[in-house]
């Protein structure tokens, strides 16, 4: 109780010193140091600012904690794209005798050493934004955040230590973490989470991972690739919120070279066995018939939650959606209380993706410090999906330009092709395809644009400026492709699946 009075105490002098000289610690502080937060405030500080950056990363269940730069640095991103390329190098491998390289004995692939210099990278990159902090003047405070009011913080140390800080502005830019699935015996007690993976010392073995989204696709995807026994539990569909197609095409590549899948079954419990090993229980929801199956791990990739429930939003009334618990948003990235605003993955409504949280942090960096009114564009934000067989897209799914345009309001062009690399190393290529959405009427504005094959976020990034430009297919017919590439598909594309015609590329 004593401590309670005194806490109280020191909130009410320092917010009362506050008023008083009308002064405040810092023009902008920043509750959260991933890629947004970060670029926020070396942004404003570059802008005359006096910034401060909070960051504090709360250990997993399995203890995994990591430094500054958020989760595409030490979780995401950045490690998975590396794990990604593990899995490519020996696809590479599997290929390189029929193009003439003669590999002696047996290949194959060791966690720790690709783990180790992973782990390595990113800590070089820790090491760089806490360098980055200190070259642009931004504050870097290793304490959790939580808001006292619309001006005032209060960071505690891991030791317990309170820190009071004020700030003309407070932005949230916090994210998220993974969820475990609720009401599932031993699903954290012997589970592991995104947050783990590329963190263990050594190879997770069998997996099952739980879950279709991206990042259990993703995850599937390299473990299966550098030689581990790997499966997907799926409950109903995979990819939520892509092209159903274009998820089915992913999938089937998936299978196709050596993932398992268990479709529309759920998980009811884990258990460890004397010998080490998990047991999971799961349910066919289709038959009810129930299975079980032993594994090394079981990876949880069943969603991911915003780190609101700990920033004291409820006490200053800041709105929530109640169904996500993601900060309701204006345009500007504010909230519903003055001088606090909110962007990334913690925003109701926004792409969880990293670049867009770069952007709208540099944007709301100007509009703060008084240099521009511009405003974040969420429209038309490519994105690429890494699995085996990697996905890119931009603009509007099949099943949204329909919802939004109608099926008579639009014409699909789309074709199967097979990439010049698969073809020496006779490898299937029936998945790899290209789907071009747009507007039926007028001068056939391109409305969403997807591709499954080689390189697809490279692939992607140049198209995604033609749909920022508003371009339409007549100008992406006018576009000369450049032989021989996958990309080239995409500027040839000349089928409608109105036509009924076969899709498939012959020849050049």
């Amino acid at each position: 109780m004593a401590v309670l009075h005194r806490w109280k105490r020191i909130q009410c002098l320092h917010v009362f010193t506050r008023n008083l000289t009308g002064k405040c610690d810092y023009d902008l502080l920043v509750i959260g140091g991933g890629s947004g937060g970060l670029a926020c405030s070396k942004e404003a500080a570059q802008l005359g600012q006096k910034v401060a950056v909070l960051d504090y990363v709360e250990p997993t269940a399995k203890g995994t904690k990591w430094g500054l730069g958020g989760t595409c640095v030490n979780v995401g991103c950045i490690p998975k794209k590396l794990m990604h390329q593990a899995a490519l190098l020996g696809a590479a491998v599997k290929d390189a005798p029929k193009y003439g390289w003669q590999i002696p004995g047996t290949v194959c692939h060791d966690w720790t050493t690709m783990a180790e210099a992973v782990q390595n990278h990113v800590k070089s990159l820790n090491w760089g934004h806490r360098v980055q902090l200190q070259d642009k003047n931004v504050k870097y405070l290793n304490l959790k955040g939580s808001l006292v009011d619309e001006h005032t913080v209060r960071g505690v140390s891991k030791a317990g230590k309170e820190t009071i800080l004020t700030a003309k502005n407070i932005i949230i830019a916090t994210g998220g973490r993974p969820k475990y699935p609720a009401n599932i015996p031993g699903a954290v007690e012997h589970g592991i989470t995104s947050d783990d993976i590329f963190w263990l010392k050594k190879s997770p073995g069998k997996t099952l991972v739980v879950g279709a989204s991206y990042v259990a696709l993703e995850c599937a995807g390299f473990l299966t690739g550098i030689g581990l026994d790997t499966t997907v539990m799926v409950r109903s569909i995979a990819l939520r919120g892509f092209d159903r197609q274009m998820a089915g095409l992913v999938t089937d590549y998936m299978e196709a070279y050596g993932t398992r899948f268990v479709w529309n079954s759920v998980p009811k419990r884990v258990d460890k066995l004397s010998s080490g090993a998990l047991q999971v229980m799961w349910t066919d929801t289709e038959t009810g018939c129930e299975h079980k199956d032993t594994y090394d791990s079981v990876l949880w990739a069943v969603g991911r939650a915003p780190e609101t429930k700990t920033l004291g939003l409820d006490k200053l009334g800041i709105q929530l959606n109640k169904a996500t618990w993601k900060i309701v948003v204006g345009a500007d990235e504010s909230t519903s209380v003055p001088n606090i605003f909110a962007f990334g993955d913690i925003s109701e409504g926004r792409p969880e993706l990293t670049p867009t949280a770069i952007k709208a942090g540099k944007l709301l960096a100007r509009r703060l410090a008084g240099q521009s009114t511009e405003l974040m564009n969420y429209d038309n934000v490519a994105t690429t999906v890494f699995t085996p067989l990697e996905y890119g897209c931009v603009g509007l799914s099949e099943e949204e330009a329909e919802r939004r345009h109608g099926g008579d309001g639009i014409e699909v062009y789309h074709a199967f092709y097979k990439p010049l690399e698969f073809t020496v190393a006779e490898r299937d290529a029936s998945q790899c395809y290209v789907k071009v959405i747009c507007e039926r009427g007028g001068d056939q504005k391109i409305l969403g644009l997807h591709f499954t094959g080689l390189n697809a976020g490279e692939v992607m990034q140049g198209f995604s400026l033609g749909l920022q430009c508003g371009a339409t297919y007549s100008q992406l017919l006018q576009t000369v492709g450049i032989h021989p590439t996958c990309a080239e598909e995409v500027v040839k594309i000349h089928i409608t699946k109105r036509s009924g015609l076969d899709p498939t590329v012959t020849g050049c």
